[in-house]
């Protein structure tokens, strides 16, 4: 026999950290907080400001004392300097749980988490898409947010029976929490394509960054949605709690 008790699981959440030399001691002295309060931190893309792997060093310096795990994404910034497969080389070696269009699961305080991440990508909001038309570059683009919403729903279906489900992302899959960016900009701020999964699967949570001028919140059906760039925030991390029932035996 069980019984059902209650877990309550911590999550410290950043995007657009844009680590960079001159933010080295400050990012440091962030992290160095969250094992007091948190028991899984969550990166929410754009990790470096120029995507050079030197930049991608002060994220490892900074998370490599903390016990808790730590899950990220990429964003547009890494991928500038070309150098994103090296970031990504580095991120793994110091222990950083990078999901590239996959999911993730792990145990943590007690509780199963199922992480669902990608980097998403643009192409706006009803009414006002970017078609799959015209030239080829234009198709590509389009093609490239196919892809992560493909991957999105598969990584969704993998953790389905998880007691806490979250959704890791960089681009926004929801217009509401796009409110005070400039208009002319929004079809580059993310895609409500990516928005199907989450309304078909219903996660705990999702989570995003790159509107850095964004509202902080929005809902996607019953599935808050949080703007967790740093710009939002104010700095430093967003910290909210999850609750899962799980089953413990009765003597």
């Amino acid at each position: 026999m069980s019984s059902r008790t209650e877990r309550r699981l911590r999550i410290a959440a950043a995007g657009d950290i844009h680590c960079r030399e001159a933010s080295r001691e400050e990012t440091i002295a962030a992290f160095s907080q969250l094992d007091e309060n948190a028991d899984i931190v969550l990166l929410a893309g754009d990790l470096t400001s120029h995507g050079t792997a030197k930049e991608a060093e002060i994220l490892c310096d900074a998370a490599a004392p903390i016990a808790a795990p730590v899950f990220a994404v990429l964003g547009n910034h890494d991928w500038q300097g070309d150098e994103a497969e090296a970031i990504a080389a580095q991120l793994r070696e110091a222990g950083i749980g990078l999901l590239e269009r996959e999911a993730r699961v792990c145990e943590v305080a007690d509780v199963e988490v199922g992480l669902a991440g990608c980097k998403g990508f643009v192409g706006g909001f009803a009414p006002r898409h970017l078609p799959d038309f015209g030239e080829p570059s234009l198709r590509a683009v389009y093609a490239e947010t196919t892809a992560e919403v493909e991957a999105l729903d598969a990584a969704l279906h993998a953790i389905a029976t998880c007691p806490i489900r979250i959704v890791l992302l960089h681009y926004s899959p929801v217009e509401s929490t796009l409110a005070g960016e400039p208009r002319e900009i929004i079809t580059l701020l993310g895609s409500d394509r990516l928005a199907g999964p989450i309304l078909e699967h219903g996660p705990d949570l999702v989570l995003h960054g790159h509107a850095h001028e964004g509202a902080a919140e929005g809902w996607i059906g019953e599935a808050p949605v949080r703007n967790v760039s740093q710009p939002v925030l104010g700095g430093g991390f967003w910290f909210t709690e999850l609750k899962a029932p799980i089953h413990s035996p009765i003597p």
